[in-house]
């Protein structure tokens, strides 16, 4: 499929998702939105992809929503952010649920619904020079993208709630130290980093990585008893992939195991 505000493209087990609207600052408009919902369906259906870079191109990560757009919109605003935010929603479900992981690339601004896309990654990496606000109060809007869900767990409610209240920008330091970011490269780093890690996480046991998504996803709402049982579920359905004879063979063999992702 093409696409017009993104980049999608693979090779050697990742695909890197590269949001395209440099000229504006990679902001979300309803084209965006629904490229992306359709690059993460064509992802999630394609079983040669193992790591997944979700990035942008230009000096920004992406600014949030096209407050342009929505000012051109006058009275049809709510109902177009309603679409815009169906779409966004449906692509983040489905990045949040496959078995790949999703590595976030973040240079300069990543604000209000770009900071939503990096917190529904997996993994993040940040270039120094990146900045990390909310935004959304900032403007009379209310946050989207999954990050009243997401930011809460990855940095507790008090936190969360300064971000979203205050607009605070953190620096790219602040937000690996308070837990939004994995790491911190130099800029002309980052491309070097992630993409060492995305080809790493390729070569790992994909369908137990989408095991431990699915974990994590249910440890904060189900109860002690209750997420053991889908720990026990999860590594018997794990033990039957082909990775998982593989990686018990190599380990009595003592050598490294060579995955396939199935």
């Amino acid at each position: 499929m093409a696409y017009a505000n993104l980049k999608l493209e693979r090779g050697e087990g990742v695909a890197r998702l590269t949001l395209n609207r440099p000229d504006a600052a990679n902001a979300l408009n309803l084209e965006l939105a629904q490229e992306l919902m359709d690059a993460a369906i064509e992802l999630d259906a394609d079983a040669s992809v193992r790591a997944v870079v979700l990035g942008a191109t230009g000096r920004m990560f992406c600014a949030g929503g096209d407050l342009q757009a929505f000012r051109d919109a006058g009275d049809a605003l709510p109902a177009g952010i309603k679409r815009v935010t169906t779409h966004l929603h449906a692509a983040l479900s489905v990045l949040a649920r496959m078995d790949a992981p999703v590595i976030a690339a973040v240079q300069g601004a990543a604000a209000g619904a770009g900071f939503s896309l990096l917190c529904a990654c997996d993994l993040a990496v940040a270039a120094r020079s990146a900045k990390f606000t909310m935004a959304y109060t900032r403007a009379g809007l209310a946050p989207d993208g999954s990050s009243t869900w997401f930011l809460p767990r990855l940095i507790g409610a008090r936190r969360t709630a300064e971000l979203m209240l205050t607009n605070r920008t953190l620096t790219a330091e602040e937000a690996r130290d308070w837990g939004i970011v994995n790491e911190v490269v130099d800029d002309g780093d980052l491309e070097g980093r992630v993409t060492e890690l995305a080809t790493g996480l390729a070569a790992g046991p994909t369908r137990a990585f989408g095991q431990v998504k699915r974990l994590l996803q249910l440890s904060s709402v189900e109860g002690f008893e209750s997420q053991m049982e889908h720990e026990s579920r999860a590594i018997s359905a794990a033990s039957r992939t082909a990775d998982a004879a593989e990686g018990i063979a190599a380990f009595f063999e003592k050598r490294a195991p060579k995955f396939s992702g199935r």
